[in-house]
């Protein structure tokens, strides 16, 4: 009888027919078996057999020699059956227990069984063992980017059964022992917070406090040198405890191994092999009372020695562990992953719990759930199960359900033979053979969900992680899966993963260009990827030139091009894209015309020309394929590739006449409702007039100030955006009347610099235009924030030309508000008597039926007043545009005049009327609603007259609701207001003099 074979890949790639070690061949060859093996039984395509051996530059006879290379091994091995053909693809059928790494897999997964039963000291002796099957780096010898690719995977799988191994013999009490292979570890890996940390321990508990503090200085120079970081949470808390002495930190009594069951146990260290007890390489605290001699030597084994041999006979059915590779470049992702192991079953009786990771295209869903799965695998000792139900490939067809339900069964140890031909009865064989077990499934890839329903396990304590760039709000709604959603990296996620792929020191050389590339890939994890490797494919070049490379193609997706399908940026995207019914394919497109940051449901209705109920349910599509998201409630936005790649399709599929139809549309949509929610809130200047929206705009309506408000808050940045891009694209109208409605929302708010952007924008629009009331407009709005911004020269300049264009055109009313204006900026300038004059030339200008503008002027003649210390010249100008305002009942007109009354009274020392006018200022302001900055600087003056008054904590009380109101809108007085509290000094701010005038 032809004795097995057995296989090795923790070292050079090896076989042996008992104690004869088999001929491979040539390094090609060995690297071809190699391949094969590392798969553990799964198929491997020529193709990937090709990659692995030539990278991405085969010879043309790659094919053919691959071929031959497998001919060849089948000869070697001396079994044309053991390396089997399945189509393009091929698999070798050796058992799990005849592969070494199979069998490291199997120790480790004994060792957490042992542990998680109490058992330390058999669970070190399995570490022990699987450790002992490694003869050097894994697939020694075989050279391509594959390998590499490869070992480091593998590297990083015995690093983390070194690291349990070394931690339980911390537990143990074998920190004497640990001590020095830890520092061989530091060494071999300096910047590995888990090995330091743990040499500190060894070393505390060794008597060496001081060499533990030691090397916690070392660690900390390092980091920061290396990746200018602080050391992690762990290394600087074990740091405090032991400069404090903590007696936690001492080794605990040893507790008593658990007995024994009577029928034994597959994990007993007597059910090993004698080859592999014999692999037990050190000695383990109390190791006699294991059954091991902790007095033979380690045995040394040579790169081509035969690995021992692995226990046939064991009961134990092998244990699955399906888990892709990490990626060597993840990255960040704290919050998420805290998430996601909160939900976690606590024990084996806990319900199964369902994680549903979703994301966009390239997002990372895959990695993220592979990085997590392999931190939390030990929970799930039964195994850990992978499949790729392929949702969005675009060559294969989906899983099937029951094709998954077979892969699944099969990896639990079901015989093919034996399963059922239905689906139902297939899914209640899985909930059946997990019954008992804890184990953890990956379904990647998934595209709905009834794709995943069938293959949920009902066994409690276990644990299934779904990806999809699909919401699948079906498995949350009905089967109460736990969604964690993925957004793009951060820029400093983004930096750090540019660190793991090019080095802290490539990176750090270049920090602009650096911040340039994060950028431009939007933080996407697959376009950062993509740019990484063709970054490491040219080592010599720059990342400037990268960069600017990039920022030239910006706005497409060019950049980003892979000839690999999978890492194609455009490709990926596309599959999403595919998945579209027609009507959600064109709003996607059109949505490429919206300039962001997100867009409401009314403004994607009147940018497709559609009702607001179809575009719900088109944009509810598109969050439900990842195509865009919801950040918050009815707002949605895309990344900005996203937003490249909709802009190619619409380019390629929609006519330039539609594409001009549509931004008209888009433009009327803010325009008018910009205009709507000026007219409610800013009620002192003169009107302008807006041309009919076009066909189906769907326009906000406002029925309080309060609600325009909101929406300028929400809106803003959107309205700013949109008005460059209507100057950008010569709708030079809607910029400059889109610039007047939100003029005074800006100013209000404190925003001057964006305000003075903003109107310089449509200038260069009214300029194109020549309309002399255009211009007229934007230059008073350009003058009141040049003020604002203590441009004085150039405030003039504005004022005074918007004075001459209103002038030409007759227009009465906006050349009254023009010299009220230039009141402001005169006072700004110092100038109190020129601002109290051009408030005269506007009260002669005023017509006898504008009672509100008249109320205005008088009341902004009795502040002047009041500012040249004439308070009861003021009181009496004051006093008119009362009975104005009183007349007309206009809250909004009382509250300013108010305002001016309460100023004159306290100077005057009629504290109590002051308090009167102040009070009642407030009462006006709160029932128009909408203008808290109005409402803010008028409690500070409450503040002021209540301090006269020798009431200092109520005046404090009161400047500290100023200041909350303010910080809610973001003014910039708040800051100032703030330092006012402590000291009570509460001389009026700068903006709220500028507001008394209007």
């Amino acid at each position: 009888m032809r004795e097995q074979i057995r296989f090795a890949v923790l070292g050079p790639v090896s076989a042996w027919r008992g104690t004869a070690e088999v001929d491979l061949g040539p390094p090609q060859q060995r690297a071809v078996l190699g391949a094969l093996l590392i798969a553990e039984g799964a198929q491997v395509r020529v193709g990937e057999l090709v990659d692995a051996l030539w990278g991405t530059a085969p010879p043309a006879s790659a094919v053919g020699s691959v071929r031959t290379y497998v001919h060849r091994l089948r000869r070697a091995l001396d079994d044309a059956l053991l390396i089997r053909s399945v189509g393009d693809a091929y698999v070798v059928r050796a058992l799990p227990q005849d592969l070494d790494l199979a069998a490291f897999r199997e120790l480790v997964a004994r060792s957490e069984r042992s542990r998680q039963a109490g058992n330390l000291r058999d669970a070190v002796v399995h570490l022990r063992a699987g450790l002992a099957l490694w003869r050097g780096p894994a697939l020694s010898g075989v050279r391509s980017a594959w390998a590499r690719a490869q070992r480091e995977r593998l590297e990083r799988l015995r690093l983390s059964a070194l690291e349990t191994r070394l931690a339980l013999e911390l537990d143990l009490g074998g920190h004497a022992q640990a001590a020095p292979e830890l520092a061989a570890l530091v060494g071999a890996h300096p910047l590995d917070e888990r090995f330091r940390e743990m040499l500190m321990l060894a070393l505390y508990r060794s008597g060496r406090q001081s060499t533990a503090l030691e090397a916690y200085t070392e660690a900390r120079e390092l980091l920061a040198e290396e990746l200018g970081v602080d050391p992690g949470p762990g290394l600087q808390r074990l740091y405090e405890r032991i400069l404090r002495a903590d007696p936690e930190l001492l080794p605990r009594p040893a507790a008593p191994t658990p007995a024994e069951p009577a029928q034994g146990r597959a994990d007993r260290v007597e059910d090993l092999p004698a080859a592999q007890e014999a692999a037990v390489a050190v000695a383990v605290p109390g190791a006699a009372e294991s059954g091991v001699d902790d007095s033979q030597p380690v045995r040394e084994a040579s790169a081509h020695s035969c690995p021992p041999a692995i226990d046939r006979t064991s009961p134990t059915p092998p244990v699955p562990a399906q888990l892709p590779a990490a990626l060597a470049g993840f990255v960040g992702r704290d919050d998420q992953l805290a998430q996601a192991t909160a939900l976690l079953p606590e024990d084996g009786d806990a319900p199964s719990v369902t994680v549903l990771v979703g994301g966009t295209a390239g997002v990372g869903k895959t990695a993220f759930a592979v990085h997590w799965a392999r931190r939390i695998a030990a929970r799930f000792p039964d195994g850990q199960l992978y499949v790729n139900l392929r949702g969005f490939d675009p060559v294969t067809d989906p899983v099937s359900p029951g094709q998954a339900l077979r892969t699944l069964l099969a990896a639990l140890g079901a015989d093919q033979r034996e399963l059922p031909q239905d689906e139902d009865a297939l899914a209640a064989r899985l909930r059946t053979v997990l019954t008992g077990r804890r184990v953890l499934i990956l379904l990647d890839n998934a595209r709905d969900a009834g794709q995943v329903r069938p293959l949920l396990p009902g066994a409690p304590g276990c644990l299934t992680i779904v990806t999809s760039r699909n919401r699948l709000g079906g498995l949350v709604a009905v089967d109460g899966a736990h969604p964690v959603h993925l957004d793009v990296l951060s820029a400093r996620e983004g930096h750090e993963l540019l660190v793991r792929r090019l080095g802290a020191a490539r990176v750090a050389a270049e920090p602009k260009a650096v911040r340039m590339i994060v950028e431009l890939c939007a933080g996407l994890p697959l376009a950062l990827a993509v740019t990484a490797a063709r970054a490491a494919g040219r080592p010599a070049f720059p990342l400037a030139a990268l960069a600017a490379e990039l920022a030239e193609g910006h706005g497409s997706l060019d950049a980003f091009t892979d000839t690999d399908q999978v890492a194609d940026v455009r490709t990926v995207l596309s599959w999403s894209y595919q998945a579209l019914s027609p009507a959600a394919a064109r709003l996607f497109r059109l949505l490429a015309l919206h300039p962001g940051p997100d867009v409401s449901p009314a403004a994607a209705a009147s940018l497709a020309g559609l009702g607001l109920p179809a575009t719900r349910n088109l944009l509810t599509e598109l969050v439900h394929t990842r195509l865009v998201d919801e950040p918050a409630p009815g707002r949605y936005a895309s990344h900005d590739l996203l937003r490249a790649h909709a802009g190619e399709l619409a380019a390629e599929m929609d006519s330039p006449e539609e594409l001009t139809a549509a931004r008209r549309r888009m433009l009327d949509h803010y325009l008018h409702g910009a205009h709507a929610a000026a007219e409610l809130t800013d009620l002192t200047r003169d009107r302008i007039s807006l041309r009919e929206p076009s066909d189906g705009v769907r326009c906000a309506q406002f029925s309080a100030a309060e609600q325009a408000t909101a929406w300028f808050e929400t809106e803003r940045a959107v309205l700013v955006a949109v008005l460059r891009q209507a100057s950008a694209h010569h709708f030079d109208v809607h910029a400059w009347q889109l610039a007047w409605c939100v003029e005074h929302y800006l100013g209000r708010q404190g925003l001057w610099h964006e305000l003075g952007v903003t109107l310089r924008t449509a200038l260069v629009s009214a300029e194109r235009l020549g309309d002399p009331t255009a211009l007229a407009h934007i230059h008073r709005g350009l003058a009141q924030a040049e003020s604002y911004a203590k441009h004085i020269k150039e405030a003039h300049r504005h004022i005074e030309r918007a004075i001459a264009l209103f002038g030409e055109v007759g227009d009465l009313p906006a050349l009254t508000e023009c010299h009220r204006q230039f009141s402001v900026v005169l006072e700004v300038q110092g100038d109190l008597e020129g601002a109290l004059e051009h408030h005269r030339l506007a009260l002669e200008l005023v017509g006898p039926d504008d009672s509100r503008l008249r109320s205005w002027i008088l009341n902004g003649l009795g502040w002047y007043h009041t500012l040249l210390g004439r308070h009861r010249e003021a009181l009496m100008y004051c006093a008119s545009a009362l009975r104005l305002a009183r007349a007309a009942d206009d809250d909004y007109t009382l509250g300013h005049v108010l305002n001016s009354t309460g100023t004159a009274h306290h100077h005057l020392g009629a504290h109590e009327d002051a308090v009167a006018a102040f009070e009642e200022s407030l009462l006006r302001f709160r029932q128009v609603g909408g203008v808290p900055w109005a409402e803010a600087h008028t409690l500070a003056s409450l503040a002021e007259t209540r301090s006269a008054l020798g009431q200092p904590e109520r005046a404090r009380a009161l400047l500290r609701e100023a200041v909350r109101i303010l910080d809610g809108i973001r003014h910039p007085d708040a800051g100032p207001l703030r330092a006012k509290v402590s000291a009570l000094a509460v001389s009026r701010p700068a903006v709220k003099d500028r507001a008394r005038a209007g």
